[in-house]
């Protein structure tokens, strides 16, 4: 199929030629998948090609229908076996921790890359072992072992396996309204906090971190695992919390507007003629604006809106399939896709969480 697809390059630079037209050879003998993951995050094609999105989509066909395991180091290894690359087995951790009101991720033996998508409470999250590419609002990074993540609600973001190898990460979601209570606690009476840095090196932090996963995850109920959390929050908001960006970026109030009607109509089929309507402004404008200001296109932005909500139903005990409908999604199968892409877990293995607390 994607050998039909011929694809002319734009840009300029020599270097970002050369580094085109490897992608498009690939794509035309469709063999070599290393290319493709690399094509998928490589930020200048993402600048320099117009149709980035379709590409986007026949990489992500391409990597779904064969539902590879590559490695990027090893070119011609092409597509690899997880058993013949002898990787560990991948394990999903996800506990709810009902005196904090956090939840606690632990990945081990993660190989899938996580396509562009944000959240709308922070996450915080430490890098055990492996090495990533990470993309986050519009600026690239090298994550490696001992790096801690921080993303803003909001931040859009993606990554990719670098090194051939897997990915164990811990770390934390913790919503608004915690960080508020919090930031309370510490008799701190700023506004939610804009960490200024998404990827830092800080051994002090990174030591209260990893103790506070672990009294989660063991389902400790000793005092101290508070105080973790509250010394773990005071750390991050005085070395890296920023106050609110003052500057008002171009059409901001346009691209709001769209915003808070993908959210109050994300159950119902919206196209982009409505959005551009909206919005006031035209189709390429609209997409141009939107992409630069929320590091996504209006259907990712969609998607991660309905997967959101799909959340909240979920936490709440509503069966996948209602979740899924109610959210907008067309079945149950679109649903999980996405819902496991963006989050790591089905959306059965995310209500089961919560099932403890009824």
């Amino acid at each position: 199929m994607y050998g039909q697809q011929k694809y002319t390059p734009l840009p300029s630079d020599n270097l970002v030629k050369m580094r085109w037209a490897r992608y498009n050879e690939a794509i035309n003998v469709n063999d070599n998948a290393s290319a493709f993951c690399e094509a998928k995050y490589d930020e200048e094609i993402r600048k320099t090609l117009p149709y980035y999105e379709d590409f986007y989509k026949q990489v992500d066909r391409f990597l779904s229908n064969l539902k590879i395991f590559y490695k990027p180091a090893v070119a011609a290894a092409g597509i690899m076996d997880r058993k013949e690359a002898g990787m560990k087995r991948e394990i999903r951790t996800v506990v709810y921790d009902e005196d904090l009101q956090i939840e606690a991720y632990r990945f081990e033996g993660f190989v899938r890359p996580f396509p562009g998508h944000f959240h709308e409470y922070y996450v915080i999250g430490y890098i055990e072992s492996g090495q990533r590419a990470l993309t986050c609002k519009n600026q690239e990074y090298a994550v490696r072992p001992g790096h801690i993540l921080i993303f803003n609600p909001g931040d859009s973001h993606a990554c990719v396996q670098s090194d051939g190898g897997s990915l164990d990460y811990r770390g934390f979601n913790i919503s608004r309204d915690v960080m508020l209570s919090l930031l309370g606690e510490l008799d701190n009476n700023q506004d939610l906090p804009v960490f200024s840095q998404n990827v830092i090196f800080d051994s002090e932090t990174a030591s209260c971190l990893r103790t506070l996963h672990d009294l989660v995850l063991s389902g400790s109920r000793e005092g101290d695992k508070r105080e973790n959390l509250l010394l773990l929050t005071a750390l991050l908001v005085q070395k890296y919390g920023q106050p609110l960006p003052c500057c008002i970026p171009r059409y901001s109030e346009e691209i709001q507007r769209v915003c808070r009607f993908i959210q109050q109509n994300h159950s119902k089929h919206i196209c982009l003629d409505q959005l551009c309507s909206c919005a006031g402004l035209s189709r390429s404008t609209l997409l141009r604006a939107f992409t630069r200001l929320k590091g996504v296109t209006p259907y990712r932005y969609l998607e991660n809106v309905r997967v959101g909500q799909a959340k909240k139903l979920l936490e709440q005990g509503v069966p996948p399939i209602e979740a899924a409908l109610q959210t907008g999604f067309s079945d149950q199968s679109h649903f999980t896709n996405y819902f496991d892409r963006f989050l790591g877990l089905s959306p059965g293995a995310y209500r089961n969480i919560f099932s403890r607390k009824k």
